[in-house]
């Protein structure tokens, strides 16, 4: 039977309405129910689209001309969004962002997770979804002489110079803009991938959204700077809210930014921060959400979705620094955080005796082996939190957690995708999945975290 020709050719332009959007964001339109895949198109329009690659079930295309807009379309804001790869849907109304983010999480339970019957609630957005992440990464560069600071073009690692970034913290950008110019002036070489050569890969500045307080991390290849002295003096001037500059040394030929040895150059070498009545201390290397006032609103569903009520033992998987360990210890009887690396374990005791609470404690491990130790023990959790990476749990790990039988688990995801994946095997251990409520911590990035409640069936 001969193979059924696509509709489309490469270079072919065409007249395409969108019918749906991708997880991506990009514009979906069909052609005798086949589907083409555009960047920046929207349900509702018509476009030109010119056809850049064809494949046996689908194409991808380039939109070339808008006939038709969509009333959710507006002009981004950021001078570089079509170039950068740091947002994805600046193009469309912040309404339209939500709805598309809920959708993406109902279409997984569906897909993957092969359940249309879970609620999922409207997404919990920003008022001001602008400004909003308290750390910026940004790679430093050189071309045509002049020193760059800015964000990779999309799917590539050359860099878009640019002056101001309208999803990052006012504080941060002016220190970010300001940077490549001290560099430029003390003549200090930016990082070169290619040669492998040259002294400051990264400038990493973290902010506190409560207390204002910064640190500045230079990330850089060698183990000297030069002229560090007077860097650190004028980095100092930036801002009287600095409270430390930190080297970061990381040689390594890699696409990971920062290396394992930090010193201080200056200052502390933490900055406090606060998640609702909670202090913590965040150093170079913590991994602190990015967007703290939405930061509190997951976690407080989590809580909501844990339901404590002050007698229960409580596991929080992949515990990190403590944060969301510390917001359920003031409402559990007793809380058992674990972590993987040995530094946020460091950190997460230093936190709960900053806030002065003792019935959490933290233990250095992988959780799928400590909590069947746990279980040997005889410790029998009432509630287990999880809040993995974007891959998602080991398979180890959910089998651990339906071994230990807790009546409820509250799942913290990043990642739709492995949710669902996640949702199905814990179904098949009991499991049931009772509602999910997603938390805009990325406006303007295809991104969506989700809290998820799922319950023991007797």
């Amino acid at each position: 039977m001969a193979k059924k020709a696509a509709p489309v050719k490469k270079n072919e332009y065409i007249d395409l309405e969108f019918v749906d959007l991708t997880h991506e964001g990009n514009g979906v339109g069909k052609i005798d129910g086949y589907p083409v895949f555009v960047p920046y198109g929207l349900p509702g329009e018509k476009a030109k689209v010119k056809i850049v690659k064809v494949k046996k079930n689908i194409a991808f295309g380039k939109l070339i001309e808008l006939i038709e807009p969509s009333e959710d379309r507006i002009e981004p804001p950021c001078e570089v969004f079509y170039q950068c790869g740091g947002c994805q849907i600046q193009h469309m109304t912040y309404e339209r962002q939500l709805k598309m983010k809920q959708k993406q999480v109902q279409d997984v339970m569906h897909k993957i997770a092969h359940m249309s019957d879970v609620p999922v609630h409207p997404v919990i957005g920003m008022d001001e979804p602008w400004s909003y992440r308290n750390k910026v990464q940004i790679p430093v560069g050189k071309r045509d002489g002049k020193v760059l600071t800015g964000f990779y073009q999309k799917r590539s690692h050359r860099i878009i110079n640019m002056d101001t970034c309208p999803v990052q913290n006012e504080a941060n950008d002016h220190i970010v803009r300001e940077m490549s110019g001290i560099i430029e002036e003390l003549g200090i070489e930016p990082y070169d991938e290619e040669t492998h050569r040259g002294v400051i890969r990264h400038i990493v500045v973290r902010s506190g959204y409560h207390t204002g307080e910064m640190m500045v991390v230079l990330v850089t290849r060698t183990k000297d700077i030069p002229h560090q002295d007077k860097l650190v003096e004028k980095i100092k001037a930036f801002d009287s809210n600095i409270k430390g500059i930190i080297q970061n040394y990381n040689p390594k030929q890699t696409n990971v930014i920062i290396g394992r040895e930090s010193k201080m150059l200056w200052g502390k070498d933490v900055i406090i921060d606060k998640i609702g009545e909670l202090e913590f201390a965040i150093s170079a290397h913590s991994f602190f959400q990015v967007n703290p006032e939405q930061t509190e609103r997951l976690y407080d569903q989590a809580l909501q979705f844990a339901n404590l009520t002050g007698k229960e033992t409580v596991i929080d998987a992949y515990c990190g620094i403590g944060s969301i360990s510390l917001f359920l210890a003031q409402h559990a009887k007793k809380v058992y955080g674990v972590e993987v690396v040995p530094q946020a374990v460091d950190d997460a005791k230093d936190n709960a005796k900053r806030n002065h609470i003792d019935n959490a404690e933290f233990f250095v491990g992988e959780a799928e082996k400590v909590m069947p130790w746990w279980k040997a023990q005889g410790l029998k959790p009432d509630v287990i939190v999880v809040d993995p990476p974007r891959k998602g749990c080991d398979e180890e790990l959910l089998k651990a957690m339906i071994d230990m039988k807790p009546e409820k688990i509250v799942y913290v995801s990043c990642n739709p995708s492995t949710l669902a994946r996640d949702i199905k095997i814990l179904a098949n251990g009991g499991y049931s999945a009772k509602q999910i409520q997603p938390v805009d911590m990325f406006p303007q990035s295809n991104h969506i975290e989700s809290v998820t409640e799922l319950v023991l069936e007797n």
